[in-house]
């Protein structure tokens, strides 16, 4: 039986902090797969196929990964999936509480899950969507936070929005 790692998340954008953890998750597990959540109450920049094409071009050469959408009750998509293992990246302390707390809500509601944490990279530890979007916003350099391709989604995504914005 192969060990399958679920690691869930928006990835509004996927940045080089995610692609770090998919990685090392991967020495880990047989098989990974990136869950991007589909929430309507989220507020995101990409729509959900945006996103899953942002995740698809970043991780088009690494193998053992499987990309999926999901909405709902993550425990009922690693079950629908025979998986058992969340992954979960942190970053700063202040992640971790909240992480645990999800850890032990999603144990709650499923007893074979697990979660691990993997401590983020010195160099990924400032790294967010939110702080990559916000610079983005404000004209800032994303370039060594996002691949090539998702910093030349973000530059058009906020120039038509910037563009519209003037229309109105």
């Amino acid at each position: 039986m192969s060990k399958i790692g679920v690691y869930p998340g928006s990835f509004d954008p996927v940045t080089f902090g995610h692609l770090d953890i998919i990685k090392r998750s991967l020495n880990i597990f047989d098989e990974l797969i990136v869950a991007v959540l589909e929430n309507p109450r989220k507020k995101t920049i990409f729509t959900l196929d945006e996103r899953l094409e942002l995740l698809n071009v970043s991780l088009k050469d690494a193998g053992r990964i499987k990309i999926y959408k999901f909405s709902g009750l993550l425990v009922d998509f690693m079950q629908k999936h025979n998986a058992n293992v969340i992954i979960r990246g942190l970053r700063v302390v202040s992640d971790y509480e909240y992480e645990y707390q999800m850890a032990l809500l999603n144990n709650k509601l499923n007893h074979s899950m697990d979660t691990i944490f993997l401590m983020a990279h010195s160099q990924f530890a400032f790294l967010s969507s939110t702080n990559v979007r916000e610079l983005a916003s404000l004209g800032g350099s994303i370039k060594d936070m996002v691949p090539e391709f998702v910093e030349k989604k973000i530059k058009e995504k906020f120039k038509k929005n910037k563009n519209d914005r003037r229309i109105k």
